[in-house]
């Protein structure tokens, strides 16, 4: 049931994470506030295919 899911930041589009989910809890993308290294701020970041 866990699969990996690969979190983008909004802001500059960058895939910087990579997270597991288990997708019978989660059935909808993630979305999470993360650190973005390249724009050296906390910003929200969204699941990716």
């Amino acid at each position: 049931m866990r699969v990996a899911a690969t979190l983008a930041c909004t802001e500059c589009k960058r895939r910087n994470y990579i997270t597991m989910k288990n997708k019978k809890n989660n059935p909808d993308r993630l979305e999470l506030k993360k650190y973005c290294n390249h724009c050296k701020s906390h910003t929200t970041h969204k699941e990716t295919k």
